[in-house]
């Protein structure tokens, strides 16, 4: 079973990550004007208004991944945003994926969040088929990240 360790996105193990999952992203990605990468600010993944995980397992650095507080919903209801769910290519299909997501789900619902959304891209399947597993429904666009075509939402029940 993997293990978290909660680092900033500044710390030099995030950066590696978040730098191969861009890397990655940027070779499959689908979309027009091509895949714009942005680094997350570090302030928004502080609890309680985010938190950003790097997975570990058998001792080795595989993924990353966070949360972090945004406006909230048009009924007012508090809502955290996953962001840079990523596994190295050697660490997938082990269920730390979906071990990452609950533990996210987790903290979130520990920070008072009502909804967790998503945003993610057509091309990555496996992810939209982690998310529909897990709970979450597909929803209109509640960003306009261009890199997205696809947006999810999962309630926060107790």
């Amino acid at each position: 079973m993997p293990s978290y360790r909660e680092v900033s996105v500044d710390d030099a193990v995030a950066q590696q990550l978040l730098g191969e999952y861009f890397a990655s992203r940027e070779l499959g990605f689908v979309g027009s004007g091509g895949y714009r990468v942005a680094f997350p600010e570090a302030g928004r993944f502080v609890p309680p208004s985010g938190v950003f995980l790097v997975v570990e397992s058998d001792g080795a650095d595989v993924g990353c991944g966070g949360i972090r507080l945004i406006e909230p919903s048009e009924t007012g209801r508090t809502r955290f945003e996953v962001k840079h769910l990523w596994l190295r290519p050697e660490a997938r299909g082990h269920g730390h994926g979906r071990a990452l997501l609950t533990e996210l789900e987790r903290r979130a619902r520990d920070f008072g969040a009502d909804e967790l959304v998503l945003d993610t891209n057509s091309s990555l399947e496996a992810a939209a088929g982690l998310y529909r597993s897990s709970g979450f429904v597909g929803i209109p666009a509640y960003n306009d990240n261009p890199n997205a075509t696809n947006w999810y939402l999962k309630a926060m029940t107790a």
